[in-house]
């Protein structure tokens, strides 16, 4: 449920564009109003407010925003303007960029088919690359095409043990990633229940079953099969092979690989709960909040992409699931660690305590 707060009656969105160009005016920039108007306007009304701003002023009013805002407040609302795919895509770009490829990972081992398809198009628009082109480029660190080189050969036993390791789980974070954003893609929602049985029985002789992980299996069947598939091949593993499969997964693999994975066949099951109520750790939405704003200093990427991303989706049962996990509300948690213009967007992003 949607945490974001509309007015019940609403301006237009001309009159709000008029507004926002008002408060760009003179010396500084009136933030009460920018954030009063684009924190209380959901996706739909967003994009009619940019294409009226467009058509009066010859402007692009992201392009104002970022020259009239700064910091943290700028981060949080420029990503709050974009449409989802949009939002997506330069998620993933400021991901594979800073090197941390967990947000990455997320979002592509999230979506769905179509949805890939739209963050593809938006990365190359706004980027002027293709997604699989910067996703090569800043997963392939030397150790990473080492890796590729000398797995491929199925010769690695002069590395470390912990070296051989390293290789793996990066070399099969690359290839799940490609693969998963790369054609075709299956987003069914038939199920063949031979092809479910003998997809269980690669996956026991890839993984529990022999002497280390047959990565490229897993790569196959989790990036080729639609979700309606995958939702079956769990339960049907466990009945064969008395395990559950993602514990199988978090056995046989490791790092973001087998991040991505897990979130892979979460989300075949139920993509709403992996989001709002995902109890596994370390992965679930709450403590991902939770892990961002303690200690010294805030992850302020990682609370700006959670609370912006979640907000008009699942952000009240967000909210509901981290007062039961930490005692305290996320309003609270998200008031003392912040300040200023920022915080305020943020607060009104989550809307009331409860």
């Amino acid at each position: 449920m949607s945490s974001l707060i509309v007015p019940p009656i609403l301006t237009s969105p001309r009159d709000d564009a008029i507004k926002l160009h008002g408060a760009f005016k003179g010396w500084g920039c009136d933030t009460a109003v920018v954030i009063d108007i684009l924190a209380h306007r959901d996706a739909i009304q967003r994009a009619l407010i940019q294409q009226d701003y467009r058509a009066m002023y010859s402007e692009d009013l992201c392009k104002r925003l970022s020259s009239e805002l700064s910091g943290k407040l700028e981060m949080a609302v420029l990503l709050w303007m974009h449409d989802p795919a949009g939002r997506d895509a330069v998620v993933m770009r400021n991901s594979l960029t800073t090197g941390s490829l967990k947000a990455a990972t997320e979002v592509i081992c999230s979506r769905t088919p179509s949805q890939i398809q739209l963050i593809r198009q938006h990365y190359h628009s706004k980027f002027g690359v293709h997604l699989e082109d910067d996703i090569k480029r800043h997963t392939s660190g030397d150790h990473e095409k080492i890796g590729f080189e000398v797995w491929l050969d199925s010769d690695v036993f002069f590395f470390p043990q912990s070296k051989q390791s390293e290789i793996r789980s990066n070399s099969s974070k690359s290839e799940l990633l490609l693969a998963y954003v790369s054609p075709p893609w299956n987003e069914g929602l038939e199920v063949d229940r031979q092809m479910v049985e003998n997809d269980a029985k690669a996956l026991y002789k890839a993984g529990e079953k022999r002497l280390g992980t047959d990565e490229r299996t897993f790569i196959r069947i989790f990036c080729e099969r639609s979700r309606a598939h995958l939702a079956y091949v769990a339960p049907v593993y466990h009945s064969m092979h008395g395990n559950s499969l993602k514990k199988v997964v978090k056995k046989e693999t490791s790092g973001n690989f087998e991040y991505g994975l897990l979130t892979i066949l979460k989300c075949s099951e139920n993509p709403a709960k992996y989001f709002a109520k995902n109890d596994e750790k370390p992965d679930s939405t709450s403590q991902v909040l939770h892990n961002a704003m303690k200690g010294l200093g805030t992850d302020d990427t990682t609370l700006v992409r959670v609370i912006v991303t979640r907000t008009e989706i699942d952000m009240q049962y967000i909210k509901a699931e981290y007062s039961k996990k930490y005692k305290k509300t996320l309003t609270d948690a998200v008031h003392s660690e912040t300040s200023g213009n920022y915080r305020t967007f943020l607060l009104s992003l989550l809307g009331p305590k409860y």
